[in-house]
C-alpha cells in the first residue's frame, strides 16, 4: 500500500511591509511522500510573500498542467505561475507564455539552476524572477516543522524575518535574472 500524503497545518500572521500586504491565515498543506521537507517551506515562503487575491496551492507533484502555486483571476485565467525548487525551462516556458507574471523561489543554489536554463528557449526569460535565501536559512527552518505549526512572517526591504514554532531566523531574499 502506497504511502499518502503528510498534512501539516501552519497558522500565518503575514507582513509584507514593502507591498502594503498584511493578512493572518491558516493552511493545510499536503506534503506528498516524494516531497522534501525543504521544498515544502519553499512552497509555503512562495505563497505567502506572493500572497494576493486568488492565490492558490496546485494539487501538488502530480500535477503536471500547473505549477505548485499560482493566482487565478476571477474569470479563472492565470496570472501569476509561481514555481518552486528547481523547474526545468520547458516548465518555466510554458508558464511564462500562459501567466502575465512568472516567479521561481528555490531552496537550492540559483547560480547552479540558471546554469541548467543556459541557452534553452524560455519565453520572457529576462522578465522570470528567481528569489532564494540566504544558505542553510531554509534548512534551519525546517528543523523547526512539525505537524501544527505557528509562523509570524514579516518582509521589508527584502529582509526576511520567520518566527516558526518559536525559532526565530532572518534571511536576505535575493532576488536574480535569468540573463
Amino acid at each position: 500500500m502506497a504511502t499518502g500524503s503528510m498534512i501539516h497545518t501552519f497558522t500565518v500572521q503575514w507582513a509584507d511591509m514593502d507591498r502594503g500586504v498584511y493578512e493572518d491565515f491558516t493552511l493545510r498543506v499536503a506534503r506528498h511522500p516524494s516531497e522534501t521537507d525543504a521544498y515544502m517551506l519553499t512552497r509555503l515562503l512562495a505563497y505567502c510573500m506572493e500572497y494576493e487575491e486568488g492565490i492558490a496551492f496546485s494539487e501538488g507533484i502530480s500535477s503536471t498542467q500547473e505549477p505548485p502555486v499560482f493566482v487565478r483571476d476571477l474569470t479563472g485565467q492565470i496570472t501569476a505561475w509561481i514555481e518552486v525548487g528547481a523547474p526545468d525551462a520547458e516548465r518555466l516556458h510554458h508558464g511564462s507564455k500562459l501567466a502575465d507574471r512568472v516567479a521561481v523561489y528555490t531552496h537550492r543554489d540559483p547560480a547552479r539552476l540558471m546554469t541548467t536554463w543556459s541557452g534553452k528557449r524560455i519565453h520572457r526569460a529576462q522578465d522570470v524572477v528567481v528569489r532564494s535565501f540566504d544558505p542553510g536559512f531554509i534548512d534551519a527552518a525546517v528543523a523547526a516543522i512539525e505537524r501544527r505549526n505557528v509562523v509570524t512572517l514579516s518582509l521589508t526591504e527584502s529582509e526576511l524575518y520567520l518566527d516558526l514554532n518559536q525559532t526565530t531566523l532572518q534571511s536576505t531574499v535575493h532576488e536574480h535574472r535569468i540573463e
